[in-house]
């Protein structure tokens, strides 16, 4: 067995968006696991968009990665070693094992997979936290009822085609916004949508928001957000008294750029007010006793083919930090997952 891992690194604080000099690949001697511990060889890593607030020295709902310190993420792969009695060689476990060949946690906090279920990277992404994320966001914040209008933004991410996929199940229309006439394609001949507009059609917010006027004619119950920006400009306007909106991203605003949106606290306010809106943001860390609820109820649909999901592979560790970039600008189709050697 190899005695060396490899890893990537922050190397630097990105100034506005993130680019290739603020990651290094480094190459460390291989942890040894002490008791209790697992060490697991990666197969899969995982690429989300919350990684980018990682990477900012500012105050959030978690720390930031120390410059020089290991990526955060999730990962899936092989057991090497174990000093845990529920967990062997060969398996095979989802734990956060950062952007690394390999990684060393106590085996409680690893989740045990079964490959002849689902190919493992769902684990990843419909199976796993961004899947969650939209399930939660949609049953405990958005309360969707059949009749109603849901617009979901960033619709064919992971995150977005649940939340999509499931609101239309329950009998709601389903509106996507989406970037690309490929992905709008994807929304609604793969997952289902109603309709789904591309939001790179349309120059300004007020432009968007005629469009989504004609895709909404009863107005818009519950949007679903993830992006922020001129998307959340265009569709405050049409929610319908008592809407919902759970607040999950805010994409166009990670890297700290300044809006080209007239969104203003006292305008957002008074929408909110005059409109009875409910806003409630959530980090999906704070709700893992619904975990198992939701694998109950989302896997049987996801191996009965009606909830499906869609991957985009990269391959290679020191690949991870292109394809982290292309996703932030949107340039990656569907969950994001680098396959490791």
């Amino acid at each position: 067995m190899t005695s060396k891992m490899q890893r990537i690194v922050l190397n630097s604080r990105p100034e506005g968006a993130p680019t290739a000099e603020n990651f290094r690949l480094e190459t460390t001697d291989l942890p040894t696991p002490g008791p209790g511990e697992v060490l697991v060889k990666a197969q899969y890593m995982s690429l989300d968009p919350y990684m980018r607030g990682r990477m900012s020295d500012v105050a959030s709902y978690a720390d930031p990665v120390p410059v020089g310190g290991a990526m955060e993420g999730g990962a899936v792969g092989e057991v090497v070693t174990s000093n845990h009695p529920d967990l062997a060689p060969g398996d095979t476990v989802l734990g956060m094992f950062g952007w690394a060949s390999h990684g060393c946690l106590p085996g409680a906090q690893l989740q045990k997979l079964d490959p002849a279920l689902q190919p493992i990277s769902a684990a990843l992404g419909v199976l796993g936290m961004p899947g969650f994320t939209g399930w939660h966001g949609l049953n405990e914040i958005g309360r969707p009822k059949a009749g109603e209008t849901l617009v979901v933004a960033a619709a064919t991410g992971p995150v977005g085609s649940m939340v999509g996929q499931l609101a239309r199940a329950r009998g709601l229309k389903v509106v996507g916004i989406a970037g690309g006439a490929d992905k709008c394609k994807l929304a609604t001949d793969t997952f289902g949508f109603d309709a789904c507009l591309d939001h790179r059609s349309y120059a300004t917010a007020k432009d968007l928001r005629a469009a989504l006027a004609e895709a909404c004619p009863d107005g818009i119950d519950i949007y679903f957000e993830n992006v922020g920006g001129k998307v959340l400009e265009a569709v405050l306007p049409l929610m319908n008294r008592f809407g919902r909106i759970p607040l999950c991203g805010m994409i166009a605003w990670y890297d700290g750029e300044t809006s080209d949106t007239r969104l203003t606290a006292p305008g957002l306010w008074r929408t909110v007010l005059v409109k009875h809106l409910t806003i409630s943001g959530f980090i999906i860390a704070n709700h893992y006793d619904r975990y198992p609820a939701f694998l109950k109820e989302v896997s049987p649909l996801v191996a009965g083919g009606q909830v499906r999901f869609v991957e985009d592979v990269a391959t290679g560790l020191e690949n991870a930090p292109e394809a982290f970039i292309k996703m932030l600008k949107g340039g990656n189709t569907g969950k994001q997952v680098v396959k490791l050697d």
